[in-house]
C-alpha cells in the first residue's frame, strides 16, 4: 500500500476513534453538549505521522492559550464584535510570541468556542462548561495521538528487528 493511502487511513482512524471516544464518554458522564469536546479532538489530531506528537502538543499549548484569552477577555466585558476581534488578535499574537504557529488556527478555535454565549444559560457556567469540553478534546486527542504514534512506532521496530534476524 503506498505511503499517501496508509497515512489516509491513519488519519481516517484517528478521527473515527476520537469520534467515538467523545461520545461513550459523553453517554458515560451524562454530558449532551458534545460539539466542543469534537472539535477539539478533531483540532488536535494531524493526518502527518512524523511530528504528530510534537504537533499535538504545540495544538494543546496553543488551545490553553486561546480558552485563557477567551476567559480573560470575559472579565473585561460581555462579548460582543470588538471584544472577539480583540481577543482573536492577542491570540494570534501569544501564539506567534511563544512560537506556537502550527496552533494558531487550534487556539483561535477555543477563543471562539469560550467566547460564543449560549441564549439562557449564565455567561460563567457557558465559559466553564466549554472549558471542560476544549481540555477534555484536547487531551482525548493527545492520547489518540500516542496510541497510533506509540503503536505504529513498535510495529516499525518490530517488523526491522524481524528482518534483520530472518537475514541472519
Amino acid at each position: 500500500m503506498n505511503e499517501r493511502v496508509n497515512s489516509l487511513l491513519v488519519y481516517a482512524a484517528k478521527c473515527a476513534t476520537g469520534s467515538l471516544a467523545v461520545f461513550i464518554l459523553a453517554a458515560l458522564f451524562n454530558y449532551h453538549d458534545i460539539a466542543w469536546s469534537l472539535i477539539s479532538v478533531m483540532l488536535v489530531l494531524s493526518a502527518d505521522g512524523k511530528d504528530s506528537m510534537q504537533l499535538a502538543l504545540t495544538r494543546i499549548k496553543a488551545n490553553i492559550i486561546g480558552a485563557t484569552v477567551g476567559v480573560l477577555s470575559l472579565l473585561i466585558v460581555q462579548p460582543n464584535m470588538w471584544l472577539i476581534t480583540l481577543a482573536l488578535c492577542i491570540t494570534v499574537a501569544l501564539c506567534y510570541l511563544f512560537k506556537l504557529d502550527a496552533g494558531i488556527r487550534s487556539a483561535l478555535a477555543a477563543t471562539i468556542i469560550i467566547l460564543l454565549h449560549e441564549e439562557g444559560k449564565h455567561l460563567w457556567d457557558t465559559a466553564l462548561e466549554r472549558i471542560i469540553a476544549v481540555l477534555a478534546g484536547c487531551v482525548l486527542g493527545l492520547a489518540i495521538t500516542f496510541v497510533f504514534h506509540f503503536r505504529t512506532k513498535t510495529g516499525i521496530k518490530k517488523e526491522t528487528t524481524n528482518t534483520h534476524h530472518q537475514e541472519a
